[in-house]
């Protein structure tokens, strides 16, 4: 099967700049050409998904492909944004991974129950974080078909 040319954007929803920067830091090793792009709680995340304030404009806040979601934001939480997303018939076709510093068995099942694709403990190091996305960028953007921009008839 031949891939698309295009590579998928990416958006990451984390409110700790150090774990953007690290993740950014961690893409580049990689060497994933993807769009990476960053919203800092679950309200500007919705803002992004739903193209509103200064997300309104598709050219410059295109429709990710996969997300990164971290559960303990302020705002509005991980959690919450996910059962959001999950709940929009435009939104639901999403893959969302869960990527957290939480251990917790209850957040591992609650994100699984609403529909998270993937669940990730943050490691604490830049080489964790670098193996980290170098294995999910394998797996979600050489191995796995995502749906193309949704811009087309979608159905769930």
């Amino acid at each position: 099967m031949e891939k698309s040319s295009k590579p998928i954007t990416i958006l990451m929803a984390d409110d700790d700049a150090d774990d953007r920067l690290m993740t950014k830091e961690a893409f580049e090793e990689s060497r994933l050409a993807n769009d990476l792009r960053f919203v800092e709680d679950g309200v500007e995340l919705m803002d992004y998904l739903q193209r509103r304030g200064k997300y309104s404009d598709p050219a410059t806040s295109p429709r990710p492909g996969l997300i990164l979601l971290d559960l303990n934001m302020p705002k509005k939480d991980g959690r919450e944004a996910l059962k959001e997303i999950k709940a929009d018939p435009n939104l639901k076709c999403l893959r969302i991974v869960v990527l957290t510093t939480s251990k917790a068995e209850e957040d591992i099942y609650r994100t699984y129950n609403l529909g998270a694709a993937s669940y990730i403990t943050k490691p604490v190091t830049f080489a964790g974080m670098a193996e980290v996305i170098k294995t999910v960028g394998k797996y979600w953007l050489e191995i796995v078909e995502l749906p193309g921009d949704g811009n087309g008839g979608e159905n769930g």
